[in-house]
């Protein structure tokens, strides 16, 4: 079945039982393995209300080559992106760049201020340093929660997640369905450069004079939050500069583990 022949509706009074069926037989009817990145771009404007289709970036190098790619195509879809209240002041400066670069207007979904404040009194300030469950828990109030918050609005989630990324995130499909947190309503969950990889990645935004992060210049692989993101050495795994205190050369799977939970589930307090 093709992209073209198989629609959903703008969220309505449907039940959601009514929408998770169509979401099931969009998962099932389009071949999105046989789609290129801009193809599923355009479908997602098409099949859904565009107001409720969000690419969430953390402005990494495939979430600015998705932005490109939508601001060229004119499609009408979200832009958004979660401030977790400790990023690098670079990203902060890099997100006003794009804005006046494509003309976009971009949401910025953040942590709620009592939540990150009963975190700090219980476990301090950072506590991502005392084990890794309590990163993963700090990723969740500062990150996971908010953009639970901002998956409320959509039917359709873009990600610039790739499976040569890390080995869990190796089986990364282009097309799943997530659950609205405390809800049964599915979401279309798309990553639509899931079958890149960096090479793929670097020569489309070099052809395409796509603007990239600072702190790749300074060494960064993987960019987050103040702290948690590092810069690596020439030969590191991409993972290693994320929460670097857990780097363990006896353990083959320690880079595989780090996750903030958006998008591989984590342990939770």
């Amino acid at each position: 079945m093709s992209a073209a022949s198989v629609q959903t509706q703008p969220s309505g009074p449907d039940s959601i039982e009514q929408h998770n069926d169509r979401i099931d037989k969009l998962l099932d009817g389009v071949g999105f393995d046989g789609l290129d990145v801009e193809a599923i771009l355009k479908w997602t404007a098409d099949a859904f209300d565009p107001a409720r289709v969000v690419l969430n970036t953390s402005f990494q190098m495939a979430g600015v080559a998705m932005i490109h790619m939508v601001a060229s195509a004119r499609l009408p879809i979200r832009i958004a992106t979660i401030d977790t209240l400790r990023l690098p002041a670079e990203t902060h400066t890099f997100i006003q760049q794009i804005q006046e670069r494509y003309g976009i207007d971009i949401e910025i979904q953040r942590p709620e201020t009592e939540k990150i404040e009963r975190m700090v009194r219980r476990f301090g300030e950072y506590l991502f340093f005392d084990g890794k469950h309590l990163q993963e828990h700090c990723c969740k109030v500062r990150k996971v929660d908010p953009n639970n918050e901002l998956m409320k609005s959509a039917d359709c989630w873009i990600s610039g997640i790739r499976r040569d990324q890390s080995a869990l995130r190796h089986q990364t499909p282009k097309a799943m369905s997530a659950t609205e947190y405390g809800s049964k309503r599915k979401i279309l969950r798309l990553n639509p450069m899931a079958d890149w990889s960096l090479d793929r990645l670097q020569a489309f935004v070099d052809e395409n004079d796509v603007p990239q992060h600072p702190l790749y210049a300074q060494g960064y692989q993987s960019i987050g939050c103040v702290i948690c993101s590092t810069p690596t050495l020439p030969g590191e795994d991409p993972r290693t500069g994320r929460w670097r205190w857990f780097n363990s050369p006896e353990d083959v799977d320690a880079q595989d583990a780090k996750e903030c939970g958006l998008h591989i589930p984590m342990y939770n307090i």
